[in-house]
């Protein structure tokens, strides 16, 4: 058998510490970032209002199970089909009222606090949260959410957002998320779990 030459062994040994690395990654740090940054979801220094007539803030989160929905009420389809999912789980839950819905506006120049409270008027127990730009975006940046308006047609525009329920527990912590349209025994079962069930 050929012996190997001082470049193959070297581009071996790299290959071999190349593998070691990714392992390390995949195994160790990676995952220690996720959780790391899934912990921290949520927290921040913002303050917006309510539909209850209440601020809210990262304190809103503690004292009972959480779900969190960012949208906007041009949305065409996305936020008044999770309004729809939400109020179904509702319905599907024992304990249901215990949780606490927040539907959050990634559009505020639009969504007044006055027009959110028509907008999640429909669903039992769901409040709309608005505020200035400024806190709205640093809440975006403290729930790691992604939203850009897209311009349309002549003046107007959308948004392009994340759309899955994000919830926490009752300490404020980050429990799981919902994903959009996920399957409805998965999404019932997660919050089961939540509130205790």
């Amino acid at each position: 058998m050929a012996r190997l030459s001082g470049r193959m062994k070297t581009a071996l040994w790299g290959l071999v510490g190349l593998n070691v690395a990714l392992i390390t990654w995949v195994v160790g740090i990676s995952p220690w970032l996720q959780e790391s940054a899934r912990s921290t979801l949520g927290q921040g220094d913002y303050r917006l209002q309510a539909t209850d007539g209440t601020d809210f803030t990262q304190a809103s989160l503690v004292g009972g199970p959480t779900a969190v929905f960012f949208g906007f009420t041009h949305c065409p389809d996305v936020c008044p089909t999770t309004l729809g999912d939400i109020s179904v789980w509702q319905e599907d839950i024992e304990g249901s009222e215990n949780l606490d819905v927040y539907f959050i506006t990634v559009d505020p120049e639009r969504d007044t606090v006055d027009i959110l409270t028509d907008y999640v008027g429909w669903v039992p127990g769901v409040a709309g949260v608005s505020g200035s730009r400024e806190e709205v975006d640093k809440m975006l940046e403290s729930f790691g959410v992604f939203a850009k308006k897209v311009p349309t047609e002549g003046e107007d525009y959308t948004m392009n957002h994340s759309a899955s329920v994000l919830l926490f527990d009752n300490d404020g912590q980050f429990f799981e998320t919902i994903r959009y349209q996920e399957d409805h025994d998965v999404a019932v079962a997660k919050l089961k779990m939540l509130v205790g069930l």
